[in-house]
């Protein structure tokens, strides 16, 4: 997850509070509404893997390799020296990853053994029914040969018949309400973000980096550098296992759209603040590697929306048919 903290703190603070221009305002709204996209980044999925007590909608390889880029990113702070707050998120999101991939790890060994118990008790009962199965006939069947399979195929049609409009019904006001409720969430982080940036502008927490302080005067260790270039290859590479896997299962059942969004969300407010508070050649080559994560990242979640839209969760899709 890049962090717009660490840009915002190259170079050193004014010494006293001096008038915003729009630029910078905007710069440090758009690092505030990205840090609190992080924030809340995880939430979603872990809720929804709460609800579905399964995590099997979610690719675990995506997951490593996005905790590996956290790692190289918490390692590269530590390495470039940064200031403590960036060192404390970066710590953050490093154990809210960790949580995320336990839960995954537990819900799956848990629902393997329950199968396993299933798939046992399942084979007793064939065993033990089978015998008398083939002895008995039912009343029911007397009469015209498949004249009872006729009717209750012809009654089959006539409930699906009637039920599709319900259910097309149905699926179309719960593809509604996650709607207005994920728009919901969006609208709170960035009141959130913006509300936060606001407080720490105002008492002087905040302070625009000088333009001419704006990263050229600090030189960054190779390997911090080479840190975050290998951080951002992680997250750039984080979500192919999960594309991969949604059009395997041609499904996306399992996953949190809202987690997407605000990983979306995150990404275009971090290239922004960056854009917006220096355009500089020194600073601009400074941050690529955090800039060429996160714009193929956007790249990949608009893709994982196109799988939304297009395999929804899987039972929708199979109660149509």
């Amino acid at each position: 997850m890049p962090m717009l903290a660490a840009l915002l703190a190259q170079g050193p603070p004014l010494t006293a509070l001096t008038a915003l221009t729009a630029q910078e305002a905007l710069s440090g709204v758009f690092g505030s509404i990205s840090l609190a996209s992080w924030i809340f980044l995880l939430v979603p999925q872990l809720v929804e893997n709460y609800k579905q007590g399964s995590a099997e909608g979610i690719s675990l390889a995506f997951l490593t390799v996005w905790f590996i880029g956290d790692i190289s990113n918490l390692v590269g702070s530590l390495w470039a020296g940064l200031v403590p707050t960036v060192t404390a998120l970066a710590i953050y999101f490093c154990f809210a990853d960790l949580i995320l991939i336990s839960q995954c790890l537990y819900y799956n060994f848990k629902n393997a053994q329950k199968s396993r118990r299933r798939s046992t008790r399942g084979s007793l009962r064939i065993e033990a029914a089978e015998e008398p199965l083939l002895g008995r006939r039912d009343s029911s069947n007397l009469g015209l040969p498949g004249s009872h399979r006729r009717k209750s195929s012809a009654t089959s049609r006539r409930r699906r018949a009637s039920s599709l409009p319900s259910i097309v019904e149905r699926s179309y006001e719960e593809e509604t309400k996650v709607w207005v409720k994920n728009s919901l969430s969006i609208i709170g982080v960035c009141i959130v973000g913006a509300a936060g940036w606001a407080i720490a502008w105002s008492t002087g927490v905040w302070q625009p980096t000088p333009l001419e302080d704006d990263g050229s005067g600090t030189e960054l260790a190779l390997g911090a550098q080479i840190l975050g270039y290998a951080s951002a290859v992680c997250y750039l590479g984080a979500r192919i296992p999960q594309i991969i896997k949604n059009q395997r299962d041609r499904s996306c059942e399992g996953l949190s759209l809202l987690f997407f969004i605000l990983s979306l969300l995150g990404n275009a407010t971090y290239g922004a603040g960056i854009l917006f508070h220096s355009t500089e050649k020194e600073y601009f080559l400074t941050n690529l590697p955090w800039l060429i994560g996160s714009l193929g990242t956007m790249v990949e979640d608009v893709t994982i929306f196109f799988q939304f839209r297009a395999f929804g969760i899987g039972e929708q899709t199979a109660a149509i048919v």
